[in-house]
């Protein structure tokens, strides 16, 4: 058996726009990756709502990805894949980032994974590093995101620019799905679907 670990945000945890619940197990897109790659894998499911790369967030709390990113990889070792997809709370107005920052932000996960000893045989597991989608028209969250927008039409060439920085492998998820137009942040059940179907078909090619 394979195991991969999914660290992530609400995207990954399956916030649902028009309800503001979370969507069920086969409906996340990790269900999805789940349930198409069969029983020969393991899918772990680590998304936490508000998560951001490296920042503390000073309103929120316990949102840095990189203070829990240890913890969580000796947790689960041994790991054959970490698939990384953070960046899009990093847009909120309080952190006042650029694309290039969040998508370096990013890059300190990816280089703490490369150097850990929680794959196989005490060697690191892979890393697929995935650049979340712009993020569409802004609703509830307008004022928190306020000037979002065009720094999220950037992540494809930053996290591309990143990834290959790092060497790890890397999926731009705005070639497969769109943010919801419901809040413009999450992604609605279809997208999921769509996105879950994208990383098996990557799985499965390059593990």
């Amino acid at each position: 058996t394979k195991t991969i670990l999914c660290y992530g945000d609400s995207n990954t945890w399956g916030y649902r726009p028009d309800t503001q619940t979370r969507y069920s197990r086969d409906e996340r897109w990790p269900g999805v990756l789940r349930n198409t790659l069969g029983e020969d894998y393991l899918v772990i499911e680590e998304g936490l709502c508000g998560r951001t790369t490296v920042w503390d967030d000073p309103i929120e709390g316990y949102k840095n990805g990189k203070e829990y990113l240890i913890p969580c990889l000796e947790t689960h070792k041994p790991l054959d894949l970490v698939i990384i997809m953070l960046g899009t709370n990093d847009l909120k107005k309080r952190f006042s980032l650029s694309a290039f920052d969040i998508a370096s932000g990013a890059g300190v996960l990816v280089k703490i994974v490369q150097k850990s000893e929680v794959g196989i045989d005490g060697n690191p597991p892979k890393v697929l590093v995935m650049a979340p989608p712009p993020i569409a028209k802004l609703t509830d969250f307008a004022a928190m995101f306020e000037g979002a927008k065009p720094k999220s039409d950037l992540f494809s060439q930053e996290y591309a620019r990143m990834a290959q920085e790092t060497g790890c492998e890397f999926l731009d998820t705005a070639d497969i799905i769109v943010s919801s137009d419901v809040d413009g942040i999450h992604f609605d059940a279809a997208e999921h679907q769509k996105l879950g179907l994208a990383v098996a078909a990557r799985v499965l090619t390059s593990m």
